[in-house]
């Protein structure tokens, strides 16, 4: 089923780009995006973390640290924020517990085939890490603007 608004995060997030361990409680007192993503270095993703990286101070002023989490290797998250320069934190879910707990992994279609992989959502967390918004039709090359115009 997954997290829904009013729940509250899991203190375990996973491992960042650089095999550190990121936790809910380090991001305490502040706002959080946390976002999913089905793959590093694909059109809509990158559009995605890039409008994220644009959009990075102004979010920042408006009290809020951006996670990118996918299935993708620590590795592969390393190459891509270099790649583009982003600003902020990716997690690495290969074993895919967050998708699961935020309930992002599920059957999708495409040319009439069946698979499993993790549906494009955005979920905001105040400063108690309570989810206050989720965003499930994510504007990838505006998403940085889309969280500033829900949250207002």
């Amino acid at each position: 089923m997954g997290l829904k608004i009013g729940d509250k995060i899991p203190e375990i997030l996973g491992v960042d780009a650089n095999g550190n361990e990121v936790t809910a409680s380090q991001f305490n007192g502040k706002k959080l995006v946390i976002y999913f993503y089905p793959k590093d270095n694909t059109p809509g993703c990158t559009a995605e973390a890039c409008s994220f990286a644009s959009g990075y101070s102004e979010l920042r002023k408006a009290g809020y640290e951006i996670i990118g989490v996918s299935k993708d290797s620590v590795a592969s998250h390393r190459k891509f924020s270099d790649k583009y320069s982003l600003p902020f934190t990716l997690i690495s879910d290969v074993d895919l517990v967050l998708n699961q707990t935020f309930g992002v992994w599920q059957e999708k279609k495409m040319c009439g085939r069946a698979y499993m992989g993790t549906v494009r959502t955005t979920f905001v967390a105040d400063e108690e890490g309570i989810i206050t918004h989720i965003i499930n039709k994510v504007d990838t090359k505006d998403a940085a603007n889309q969280i500033l115009n829900e949250i207002k």
